[in-house]
């Protein structure tokens, strides 16, 4: 979603991610993820026999949902009112009324780590590396991989051991940097049950990533955002496939819609093999 621009400022761009459960596990296990966990299909967000299918706790959940002009009404809406995480030296917290809890910024530990999406195409792998990189998950990224040099970095400036001044933009480069991020992600993006589009096309369907923050939020994760929105606290045994957390995460997505049955959801747990 953007429009033609000269090749010395094009940003760079990536063929859209296709929402294959086999290839996203490919793709993680070769950034670095240990394969303890995979990538599942979720056939329903309202039935309780099809969600028990997946094993749990479900440690992310990715929705794949078409860009619609409901969808931008509402999300031009509520960024209207939010902080804009991008550009704070230290990233506000942003509740699901786009308020700033307390009225000032959070300098300690971020119960989320986000990425803003700066590759054209590419929030398939961004959802990917939120779900990767957030949680429990974390627990499962092996040692000296694509993976564990994106936490690292992501966190601290790798120069000086130091936090990142502007965290938001310095993650932003750093996915648009690494090479082997591009490598793996090129080498499964073109193996879907459909073909391709190509990296500059137009795509008029988007994911979004709902994880559980150390905080103990449900967390929305959109690289388009200005910044992670929490939309709600959950309990000790609830995970982003409770009941709480579909209600006030991807079923709302759902609800907007109406009728527009383009939606797939797929979620991050552990594996079946």
């Amino acid at each position: 979603m953007s429009t033609a621009d000269t090749p010395t400022t094009a940003p760079p761009a990536f063929i859209p991610l296709e929402a294959n459960p086999e290839l996203m596990t490919t793709l993680l296990h070769n950034l670095g993820l240990s394969p303890t966990l995979a990538i599942h299909d979720v056939y329903s967000l309202t039935d309780p026999d099809l969600l028990s299918f997946i094993p749990r706790p479900a440690l992310a959940l990715l929705l794949v949902f078409p860009v619609s002009a409901a969808y931008e009404s509402h999300r031009l809406a509520e960024d209207a009112s939010l902080p804009d995480y991008r550009t704070k030296t230290n990233p506000p917290t942003q509740t699901q009324e786009g308020e700033n809890p307390g009225g000032k910024e959070e300098a300690e530990e971020e119960p989320v780590l986000w990425f803003p999406q700066t590759i054209r195409n590419a929030c398939g792998l961004i959802g990917l590396l939120h779900a990767s990189l957030n949680g429990p998950a974390r627990s499962h990224i092996q040692p000296r991989t694509t993976l564990s040099h994106l936490l690292s970095a992501s966190q601290r400036d790798p120069s000086t051991n130091l936090p990142h001044t502007h965290p938001a933009a310095a993650r932003a480069k750093l996915l648009e940097q690494n090479a082997d991020l591009a490598r793996a992600h090129r080498a499964v993006a073109s193996q879907g049950d459909t073909t391709a589009p190509a990296a500059e096309d137009d795509v008029d369907l988007h994911f979004v990533c709902f994880v559980k923050g150390g905080d103990g939020g449900l967390w929305e994760m959109d690289g388009r955002r200005k910044g992670p929105l929490r939309r709600g606290g959950l309990e000790e045994g609830e995970d982003v496939l409770s009941e709480k957390a579909l209600a006030v995460g991807p079923l709302k997505f759902l609800e907007r819609e109406g009728g527009d049955l383009r939606f797939s959801c797929v979620a991050l747990a552990g594996s079946l093999d």
